[in-house]
């Protein structure tokens, strides 16, 4: 497998607090990778740091085999796509402006291509945003919103793929539509890399499980493993229990 992604004893601290220390792991393409551990166990802290948004305090992050501080901006961004977990809602752009941002880091000169433009519209149309492509970003819903930045970060068409909650504010449908397309882009040989708190989406569509709590990479599990051995579940919440959809398929339940 090409590993594109080497974490060597990363840490991020603050002046009062260390957010998680010392964590190392390799993830290659094709990988879907679910990020999970409660809320300020350091998710996204560690995909800013992956992808250069927030440096580290210590250790290495090579993303395809050069070390991400040797990377130029412009570079990095044809590397490395990154979903935030929230954005300004006020963006003056249209839906189509704003997917189209995606494709800067492969324009040559200062207008869209026709190439850009056809992969904009591949974008949207997988994310069912099309219809809005003339509408004001901040016309639109909050779940109408997610799914245009999701077109955004594809167009990007990067090698490693950051989303952080990328199914929040979406419908259920759309929430599974939303891992369907991860899921196609890690067939593809992207490394998505996805923090999520649904245990069930990891379980059903993720091939490995990451769960960082106490400062530390706690649980690096294939799907598989985790679904044998379920007892990372108690990090999460001693309620929850593992059992199986009439179909055979994981399913988490609470009591």
């Amino acid at each position: 497998m090409n590993v594109l992604l080497k974490v060597r004893n990363l840490s991020f601290r603050y002046p009062t607090r260390t957010v998680f220390s010392d964590l190392s792991f390799d993830a290659s393409a094709g990988e879907f990778i679910a990020l999970m551990g409660s809320n300020g166990a350091g998710k996204s802290t560690l995909l800013d740091s992956i992808g250069g948004l927030r440096p580290a305090t210590s250790g290495t992050v090579v993303i395809d085999g050069k070390l991400l501080s040797d990377w130029s901006v412009n570079d990095l961004a044809r590397e490395v796509s990154h979903l935030p977990q929230s954005i300004r809602a006020d963006l003056p752009f249209s839906v189509e402006q704003l997917v189209l941002m995606g494709r800067y880091p492969h324009s040559e000169t200062w207008f869209d291509s026709a190439a850009d433009r056809t992969a904009a519209r591949a974008a949207m149309e997988r994310t069912s945003c099309w219809e809005h492509r003339f509408r004001r970003f901040f016309t639109l819903s909050g779940g109408e919103r997610q799914r245009v930045l999701l077109a955004a970060c594809l167009v990007q068409d990067a090698k490693v793929c950051l989303f952080d909650e990328p199914s929040v504010f979406l419908d259920v449908d759309q929430q599974l539509r939303c891992f369907d397309l991860l899921a196609e882009e890690a067939r593809n040989g992207k490394l998505c890399i996805a923090v999520t708190h649904d245990l069930n989406h990891a379980l059903s569509y993720c091939s490995r499980l990451w769960v960082l709590a106490d400062q530390k990479l706690v649980v690096d599990r294939a799907i598989d493993d985790a679904r044998q051995t379920p007892d990372w579940l108690g990090l999460f919440s001693k309620r929850l229990q593992l059992g199986q959809t009439p179909d055979g398929k994981p399913w988490v339940w609470y009591r």
